[in-house]
């Protein structure tokens, strides 16, 4: 393939991946329950889908590319509904440690389980096949990203 070819291309793939990404959070946005944002469940199955113990919200704002501000307001978010605790880094006085609480933990299995549904009908439609197909590329992708950023 010619390299204008693939240039032309792997900026298409982008694109789809970025509407995606778009489409998928507005749904998950209308599903969620209202006092959970999509931001707030993000950092919910971030410690569930990674099984963390305690990140720092430093760590957390560069995990999810976001300002140490909007970091904090929504780990305050997520404190005030008792979803996750901020407690002192017994390592560094000045710093905090972020646990997920069993409120937070069945909170984001609850969320799952409202995303199942739509879930369900787009493998009806394009098959479990094509879901696992495409999660060895999807996961390379996202490894070189990631490893690019910082």
């Amino acid at each position: 393939m010619k390299q204008d070819e693939a240039l032309r291309i792997s900026f298409q793939v982008m694109s789809e991946i970025a509407i995606i990404g778009h489409l998928a959070d507005t749904a998950l946005g209308k599903l969620l329950p209202p006092e959970l944002s999509v931001a707030g469940f993000g950092v919910l199955n971030h410690f569930v889908r990674l099984n963390v113990e305690g990140e720092s919200p430093a760590r957390l704002a560069r995990a999810f590319q976001v300002t140490k501000g909007a970091m904090t307001y929504t780990l305050q978010q997520l404190e005030e509904l008792n979803y996750v605790t901020l407690s002192p880094d017994p390592a560094d006085a000045r710093a905090k440690i972020v646990r997920i609480t069993r409120r937070g933990r069945k909170a984001r299995d609850a969320s799952v389980a409202l995303v199942n549904p739509g879930m369900k009908a787009l493998i009806e439609r394009l098959g479990a096949e094509e879901f696992a197909r495409a999660l060895p590329f999807l996961t390379k992708m996202r490894q070189v990203l990631d490893a690019a950023r910082d």
